[in-house]
C-alpha cells in the first residue's frame, strides 16, 4: 500500500488562500485526526482543523474518493487561510499524524500509475503549469486532452496491423493462409514510415512553442543592434554607446510576440579584429546565429556588406536602423528607428506573422519534447530494417516491428516505461 502524501498546491508565501493537497489510503484517517467530521465527497465544507487540542484554522475541506480523484486514490484538499504560520502549523500536524511530503510530480505520477492519464498527458500537466504564453497553454491543453496520444495510437494501430500479418505467416505456415502474407504488410509500413517522417520533419514546431522561438540580431558593429534589442524588449537591457564593439557577449531576453514565447538575442558586431575578447564575442555571435530559428540582419545607414555578407540567408529579415538620422535603407527590409519608434510596430507585426507561419499548424505536433523525438527515431529505424526484411526474413522483421512498437509505446507509457518515469516526473513542481 502506498504512503499518504501531502503538499502545498499554491505558491509559497503570504496570500488569501493556500491549498494543501492530500492523497493516499490514509487520507480519511488524516482528516479525522484533524478533528474533521468527514464531509460528503466533492462537497466543499467548512471545518475547524485541530491537532493535539489546538485549533489550527477554519478551512474549506473537499474530499474525494477513489477512483474519482486526480490521483485515482482517496484524496482531499484543505483550503486554508494563506498566512505562513497557518500553512506551517497544518503541515507539521500532517507530518505528525504520519503523512509524508510529496516528491516533485508525485501526485501526477500516481495519477499515471492508477490509469487516470497516460504518460504524454502527464507531461502536458507540467507544461500547462509552466505555460507563460497562450500558445504554450493551448499546446499543453491539446496534449492533456489526448491529441498527442491519439497520434501515437494511430501509429501503433498501423504497426500492429503489419505485425499481425507478419506473425500470421510465421505462426501458421501450414495453415490455409495466403502465400507471402508478410509481404502484404509492405504498403502499411510504407505509409507508417511516411507519417513518422512527416512527424520528425515537424518536430521543431512543438519544441519551439514549448521552449521558445529563438530570434538573433546579427550585423556589423554600430549597426544599431543593441538599441533595437532594447526597443523590442522595452527596457534598457543592453548597453548602447557610440563606441564600436561595445557588445562583447550574447545577451538574451524573453518576450512574447503574437502569443508565442520568444528568446531574443543581441550579439557582438561581426568584424575582423585583433582583440581576443572581441574575437570570442564574434565567434559566439556566429554560433548563436547558426542555431537561431530566425535571424534579423541589422544594418545601419550606408553599411557595407562587410564580414557578415556570407551569413545572410534567404529567410532572414533585414532591418535598416537609425531612420531618424537619415537612414533610408537599400532594397528590401524594414526601416526603423529605435530612438523615435518609427517602423517598430511594422517590424513587430512582421515577426508575429513569421511566428504564426513557423509555429501554427493544422495538425497537433507529434513531438513536443526531445524524449518524443528520440522514440520516433528509434521506431523509424526499426521499421526501415523490418521493411527490408519482409521478403526474405519475416521472422527477423517481426522482431524489428516489436522493437518499433515498444519505442512508440514508451511515449504514452503503454509499455516499458519504468526507466523513463524519473525523467518525466522529476521536472514537476511538488504539488503536482
Amino acid at each position: 500500500m502506498s504512503d499518504t502524501i501531502y503538499a502545498l498546491a499554491t505558491p509559497p508565501g503570504r496570500g488569501a488562500v493556500a491549498i494543501l493537497r492530500l492523497s493516499g489510503p490514509g487520507t480519511d484517517s488524516a482528516l479525522s485526526a484533524l478533528s474533521v467530521d468527514l464531509p460528503e465527497p466533492r462537497l466543499a465544507s467548512v471545518r475547524t482543523l485541530r491537532h493535539r487540542g489546538t485549533a489550527l484554522d477554519e478551512a474549506l475541506v473537499i474530499r474525494f474518493i477513489a477512483p474519482h480523484s486526480y490521483t485515482g486514490e482517496p484524496a482531499a484538499e484543505l483550503h486554508l487561510h494563506g498566512g505562513r504560520a497557518v500553512v506551517e502549523a497544518v503541515s507539521l500536524a500532517l507530518a505528525d499524524i504520519g503523512l509524508r511530503p510529496a516528491e516533485p510530480g508525485e501526485f501526477t505520477r500516481r495519477a499515471f500509475e492508477n490509469g487516470r492519464m497516460d504518460l504524454a498527458q502527464a507531461e502536458a500537466v507540467a507544461d500547462l503549469v509552466d505555460a507563460e504564453t497562450s500558445a504554450q497553454a493551448a499546446q499543453a491543453l491539446g496534449q492533456l486532452d489526448g491529441a498527442l496520444s491519439a497520434t501515437y495510437a494511430g501509429f501503433r494501430r498501423d504497426l500492429l496491423t503489419a505485425l499481425a500479418l507478419v506473425e500470421a505467416e510465421i505462426d501458421f505456415p501450414d495453415e490455409d493462409v495466403p502465400d507471402h502474407l508478410a509481404r502484404s504488410a509492405g504498403p502499411v509500413l510504407d505509409r507508417l514510415l511516411t507519417d513518422i517522417s512527416a512527424a520528425l520533419a515537424d518536430a521543431d514546431r512543438g519544441r519551439r512553442v514549448r521552449e521558445g522561438y529563438r530570434i538573433v540580431l546579427i550585423g556589423e558593429t554600430n549597426a544599431g543592434k543593441s538599441a533595437l534589442f532594447n526597443a523590442l524588449v522595452q527596457r534598457e537591457a543592453a548597453i548602447v554607446t557610440p563606441i564600436a564593439g561595445t557588445t562583447r557577449d550574447v545577451l538574451d531576453a524573453d518576450l512574447v510576440i503574437g502569443g508565442y514565447a520568444v528568446t531574443l538575442s543581441d550579439t557582438a558586431g561581426l568584424r575582423e579584429t585583433a582583440d581576443p575578447v572581441e574575437v570570442e564575442g564574434v565567434r559566439r555571435a556566429r554560433a548563436r546565429a547558426e542555431a537561431a530559428d530566425l535571424r534579423l540582419w541589422v544594418r545601419g545607414p550606408g553599411d557595407p556588406e562587410g564580414d557578415a555578407s556570407d551569413f545572410v540567408q534567404p529567410d532572414d529579415l533585414i532591418v535598416w536602423t537609425k531612420s531618424d538620422l537619415g537612414g533610408q535603407g537599400k532594397g528590401e527590409g524594414f526601416l526603423v528607428s529605435a530612438t523615435t519608434g518609427e517602423g517598430l510596430d511594422h517590424l513587430q507585426k512582421a515577426l508575429a506573422r513569421r511566428l504564426a507561419r513557423d509555429l501554427a499548424g493544422a495538425d497537433f505536433p507529434a513531438v513536443t519534447r526531445e524524449r518524443h523525438r528520440r522514440r520516433l527515431v528509434e521506431a523509424s529505424e526499426a521499421l526501415q530494417v523490418a521493411r527490408a526484411r519482409l521478403m526474405d526474413a519475416p521472422e527477423l522483421a517481426g522482431e524489428d516491428l516489436r522493437r518499433a512498437a515498444e519505442a512508440l509505446g514508451r511515449v504514452t507509457g503503454g509499455i516499458g516505461v519504468e526507466d523513463v518515469l524519473g525523467e518525466v516526473f522529476s521536472t514537476f513542481c511538488i504539488g503536482k
